[in-house]
């Protein structure tokens, strides 16, 4: 077969009506954006293609109008299978108004499925997302009342539950490399991330689909470091050598950035000064939770991402090896629309590795957020109301690993505090309990996580709870906290208050370094 290269604005033409079309990225790295705008703007002009399958493994997007907003129109997706949904607002509309059919599943699992699609499996098998929304039991993944086909069932294999995916064949992909040679195949040379290019292009590729994929430039055969090629000529049907650089960045956030693709380079940390305040209190006290031999650390995005700086701070970040999801060990992580990337990454692997490493229980201790959370010690971050976040990577990450650390404020919506004199003092309390009697959507099932002897801890501000089997039980209280005006008051149900109920070390609350030792 000999590869074709056309133009951006010919790829519409390519997408027949109910294809099913399969997106690579991660926020923006890996995105085809010259593509995809493409898409959008051929559709408004001429209403095709029609009742598109979108599938994608991590979110797309950057909260605005780019990656999958591009997709965002009544009568182009019919039905869309995704691991995150946040960076796409503008698809969440359809959902809630019931215009499409609507799907959240792990980011991790759809990463694996393309591989498995790949080898023609008939179903992907995996305990993640066991005893959450995803599992059939409560809602199977499905996000609004018009979506009714049911693709997660339960299985039983010697006496254990697992959940098995179905399988959906893509017969379109659409994706990002750095180089093309006249062969097609495609290098990744400035790519932050390689995440599952190679199992998804095998899976189109098998299905008798096209493959596209959209790249800086085009060069000659035999140049290319054949270490880099990770889609392979033979399997590319078309390649785009992009005509506006800026919509072929290395990340929505960055054009590029030689630190991202680079383990050589040599940067001053600086002075690290991380202000005595909330945010300080909870990553101070999620820092001591971790267990001596620890070694693999994951950092959720926002608050997690304090703990890191603490770490700096007391000398201690050198003792651990961070990972980020898409794929990357080692570095700096990099957050905001560069989040994925990491600056001097030690190694980068394909995603649906990474979270088989994840789901094995190669991570030692996860740090995320903590949005919402009820008296079972389940977690909601995926689902508020229409806003439908999605689950990402966080159901994969919280499931399977020993230690997981739910960090965040009491409360939200205009909580101000102080810490003065080795004293939490709350200024102004906030309007919404984080602390409540359901969560609305499970996004971590505390049942699921007591039944896997896992260690669990809730860490805020004022107060430090433990998973126990019997629900979440309070451990810790912070100096200068009232324990029924400023805990009790503002949870919606009342914890198991521990017999053994202790301050937070005061060393958490002073402007000297705590000197952790690990």
């Amino acid at each position: 077969m000999t590869v074709k290269f056309i133009k951006s604005s010919e790829v519409p033409s390519l997408i027949k009506d109910g294809d099913t079309l399969a997106v690579e990225g991660f926020i923006g790295t890996g995105v085809a954006e010259e593509i995809h705008e493409a898409v959008e703007n051929y559709y408004d002009k001429n209403q095709h293609p029609k009742n598109i399958t979108l599938m994608y493994a991590a979110g797309i997007g950057d909260g605005g109008n780019r990656g999958l907003n591009h997709y965002a129109k009544e009568g182009l997706v019919k039905r869309v299978i995704g691991g995150h949904w946040g960076l796409a607002p503008k698809l969440q509309p359809l959902v809630s108004e019931n215009k499409i059919e609507a799907y959240n599943f792990p980011q991790g699992v759809i990463s694996q499925m393309f591989r498995d699609i790949a080898a023609k499996k008939p179903f992907l098998i995996t305990k993640v997302g066991l005893g959450t929304f995803v599992d059939p039991d409560i809602s199977g993944g499905k996000l609004n009342e018009v979506t009714k086909e049911d693709l997660v069932t339960k299985m039983t294999f010697n006496g254990e539950d697992y959940l098995a995916y179905s399988l959906l064949q893509p017969n379109v992909a659409i994706m990002k490399g750095t180089y093309a040679d006249n062969q097609g195949n495609i290098a990744f040379d400035d790519e932050p991330l390689t995440l599952e290019a190679t199992s998804l292009a095998m899976a189109v590729k098998n299905a008798g689909g096209i493959v596209i994929v959209q790249v800086k430039r085009r060069v000659l055969s035999g140049s290319l470091d054949p270490k880099l090629v990770k889609i392979p000529g033979l399997l590319v049907d078309y390649v785009v050598e992009v005509e506006d650089e800026s919509k072929h960045m290395q990340t929505f956030g960055t054009q590029f950035n030689s630190d991202f693709i680079k383990s050589d380079v040599v940067k001053s940390e600086g002075a690290i000064d991380v202000p005595l305040n909330e945010r300080k209190v909870i990553a101070r006290r999620s820092a001591q939770l971790i267990p001596a031999d620890a070694k693999i650390v994951n950092y959720g995005i926002g608050m997690p991402e304090v703990i890191s700086s603490v770490l700096k701070e007391e000398g201690a970040n050198g003792k651990f090896t961070t990972t980020i999801e898409p794929g990357s060990f080692g570095g700096i992580p990099v957050g905001g629309l560069d989040f994925g990337a990491a600056i001097s990454p030690e190694s980068i692997i394909d995603q649906s590795y990474m979270f088989d490493f994840y789901d094995g229980g190669g991570i030692d201790i996860a740090f995320l957020g903590l949005a919402e959370c009820d008296k079972y010690g389940n977690i909601n971050v995926s689902k508020f109301g229409p806003k439908i976040a999605g689950a990402g990577g966080f159901i994969n990450i919280t499931q399977n690993t020993k230690n997981v650390i739910f960090c965040g404020t009491f409360t939200a919506g205009g909580l101000k505090t102080e810490v003065v004199n080795g004293e939490v003092i709350i200024k102004n309390e906030g309007k919404k309990s984080k602390f409540v009697e359901n969560v609305e959507q499970i996004t971590f099932s505390g049942k699921t996580a007591i039944s896997n002897k896992q260690n669990v801890f809730y860490v805020t501000e004022r107060a430090v709870f433990k998973l126990v089997p019997e629900g979440v039980e309070l451990i810790e209280i912070a100096p200068g906290i009232d324990l029924e005006e400023d805990i009790l008051a503002n949870m919606s149900f009342k914890p198991i208050i521990s017999k053994e109920l202790k301050l937070m070390d005061q060393c958490i609350f002073s402007e000297n370094k705590m000197n952790l030792a690990y």
